[in-house]
């Protein structure tokens, strides 16, 4: 039984193990690089586009710090996560195994779920301490004049936590099911590529693979980094989180009979399933971005749940139509936010339109159309602006609209840059990193 005398231990023990590895060595060193010239290329292009230096100022009014620095700033963590965390994370477990530490961890008092409960916590602390770089980037940038939302911010923050924490399950998922840390990290990776390959498919294809891959790491990340925090995604990310940790200390022990193993791994996955289709129907969210982008106006969604009745919107415009992505981001997207009972359907049968057979066909449904029905009113719109689409819901629904409220975001662009301070990044943070590994390594 775990006391609390022996937690903290525990704790530091793998912590210690964590940091003093070579792995861990090499994440921590890169991490600060691509950090600083992700916030370079960022600044410089903002700063261009706010006319900095006496250029034109293209988008000044509309330029979002969100969109133009935040993001692309903490952007650098996808490939940290993906391509250099895995590495370490996987050797907490592998290097027990391949030394024969093993049998002695089997044989601790403390139980095996806590001590794989604790090297996930360790490994989550280490992922939010290698934010440092990008922490320090942000605070430049206000430095500079840059402005800087706080709940923002925070969505942000929060969407690299929950990838971070996802990556980390399932590399010690893969360590604990393949004998040698090289497999184990291929497993890691290939899961990575399959969340790409998801992401591009959905944005391809549409349909079941967009709502999949909305629940998907990228998908998942793409909502926190646009200010949406979904409690859907949370819920899908925790028991995922917690299906992989259970089934790494399912296969963890090596006496345990390979039957017992696949059966307790099926009913994980029964479970996972049943638990992952609750969580993905929840319908909660919050827009916390500054310019309310996933929102219709205050007066607008007022009108909108009040509507009793379903609402269905047939979209006949293909994936890749740009026109498809306009609805989705200016319409679509916030009226699965805030009707109660709203279904979309796609009835594209090509990814680009370009082949779409129905310029000719006499059916009613032609290409680029969308049909909205509320109840049993159906009404045909081609335009994808948010204006006409909620006049037109509003007439077929019977509601008089609420008076338009202008809600023209002012945007924020930079007055001045002063640099970005490169050496901190490819010099300082480096050289600190690499110092305080090796007094570790000597202590």
């Amino acid at each position: 039984m775990l006391t609390v005398r022996g937690l903290p231990f525990l704790a530091a023990r793998e912590w210690r193990e964590l940091v003093t590895s070579r792995e861990f060595l090499l994440f921590a060193v890169l991490v600060a690089p691509l950090v600083g010239h992700a916030f370079r290329i960022a600044v410089g292009t903002y700063a261009e586009m706010s006319g900095v230096g006496g250029g034109p100022a293209a988008l000044a009014r509309r330029l979002s710090p969100l969109d133009g620095v935040v993001v692309p700033t903490f952007g650098a963590y996808v490939l940290a996560v993906s391509l250099l965390l895995p590495f370490a994370a996987v050797r907490l477990v592998s290097a027990e195994k391949e030394s024969g530490a093993l049998d002695r961890m089997l044989r601790s008092p403390h139980s095996l779920t806590t001590q794989m409960l604790v090297k996930f916590a360790v490994l989550v602390a280490a992922w939010i301490v290698a934010w440092l770089p990008g922490v320090a980037a942000l605070g430049i940038w206000r430095a500079d004049g840059g402005h800087l939302y706080a709940p923002e911010v925070l969505s942000v923050l929060a969407g690299h936590l929950w990838r971070g924490a996802l990556v980390i399950s399932v590399a010690l998922l893969a360590a604990a099911v393949t004998e040698g840390a090289a497999a184990a990290v291929a497993l890691t990776l290939a899961f990575t590529l399959a969340s790409w390959a998801l992401e591009f498919v959905a944005r391809m294809q549409g349909g079941l693979a967009q709502q999949i891959a909305e629940l998907a790491p990228e998908g998942m990340l793409r909502a926190f980094e646009r200010g949406e925090v979904r409690l859907d995604v949370i819920a899908v990310m925790l028991v995922t989180v917690a299906s992989n940790l259970t089934a790494a200390v399912v296969w963890l022990p090596p006496n345990r009979d390979r039957g017992q193993r696949w059966a307790a791994t099926l009913v994980i996955l029964v479970v996972t399933s049943a638990l992952t289709a609750l969580g993905g129907d929840l319908r909660t969210s919050w827009d916390v971005s500054e310019d309310r982008r996933n929102s219709f106006a205050a007066a607008d969604e007022r009108a909108l749940r009040a509507i009793a009745q379903p609402v269905r919107v047939e979209v006949n415009l293909a994936p890749e139509d740009p026109r498809f992505a306009d609805l989705e981001r200016g319409v679509l997207r916030k009226l699965r936010r805030t009707v109660r009972d709203v279904v979309v359907v796609n009835s594209s049968t090509t990814d680009s339109g370009l082949l779409e057979p129905s310029a000719r066909s006499p059916q009613p449904a032609a290409y680029g159309e969308v049909w909205y029905q509320v109840g049993a009113k159906r009404a045909m719109s081609r335009s994808t602006t948010e204006p006409i689409v909620l006049e037109l819901i509003y007439g077929l629904a019977g509601i008089t609209p609420p008076p338009r409220v202008d809600r023209a975001y002012p945007g924020y662009p930079l007055a001045a840059a002063s640099g970005t301070a490169p050496l901190l990044f490819f010099v300082v943070f480096p050289g600190l990193v690499a110092a305080l590994w090796w007094r570790l390594r000597q202590a």
